[in-house]
């Protein structure tokens, strides 16, 4: 993890780029309902901000092991285990979408209102999508690395993945919207938790197989 970050701040080109996606995606929504003076409805607004989310995660966790060379693949095959490398990557995604998706809400808040009535559970929700897609997208770059045309197989892979958790995800922060009670969304985020533990723990086994090809 700390090899990841020296390697995003000396590269803030990237992150910036990162940056620059999401606010561009959230002025475009602006320039699209806010600007033209019609107000955006609260099913849209969550839809679209998923959506910004979704797409910020590919681009941002597509890179955890497609810049990665395969002389340097071979270098730390020489000296960690395979499971701290998916896990350190993992966590380093995690950190990465929490943030891009809090700056993301903000603006996305500040540009088009917020109709979030139930801000500490939509934040949550988005807390645990972070962790979803961190950990998904984080072992289907993996997979993608090691095939040609590996950013068109990310997409491939890592969209129908994600379809179930994106469901609970907006039902969830739908009801956020709507501030119905906490135990209207508990059912959904256990099964949010549990997909998250799931991916995670296929991602400790099987990794190591997958490095070693």
């Amino acid at each position: 993890m700390q090899k990841d970050f020296r390697l995003e701040w000396r590269q803030r080109a990237t992150l910036s780029g990162m940056l620059l996606y999401v606010g561009s995606t959230v002025f475009v929504c602006y320039i699209s309902f806010a600007l033209r003076g019609g107000e955006l409805p609260a099913p849209a607004w969550n839809a679209l901000f998923w959506i910004i989310l979704l797409f910020t995660a590919v681009n941002a966790v597509a890179k955890g092991f497609l810049q990665e060379s395969r002389g340097r693949q071979l270098y730390y095959y020489a000296l960690v285990r395979p499971q701290a490398v998916i896990l350190a990557k993992i966590g380093y995604n995690v950190l990465l979408l929490l943030g891009l998706g809090g700056v993301g809400f903000a603006l996305y808040a500040l540009v088009l209102g917020n109709p979030v009535q139930d801000v500490p559970l939509f934040l949550l929700n988005m807390a645990l999508g972070a962790i979803g897609f961190a950990s998904t997208l984080t072992l289907v770059s993996g997979i993608a690395a090691k095939a040609t045309n590996s950013h068109t197989l990310m997409a491939i892979l890592g969209f129908p993945l994600m379809i179930p958790m994106l469901l609970l995800l907006i039902k969830v922060s739908k009801n956020a919207l709507d501030g119905l009670e906490f135990d209207a969304s508990r059912s959904s985020l256990l099964t949010l938790v549990a997909l998250n533990m799931i991916v995670g723990a296929v991602s400790y086994l099987l990794f190591p197989f997958l490095w070693r090809s």
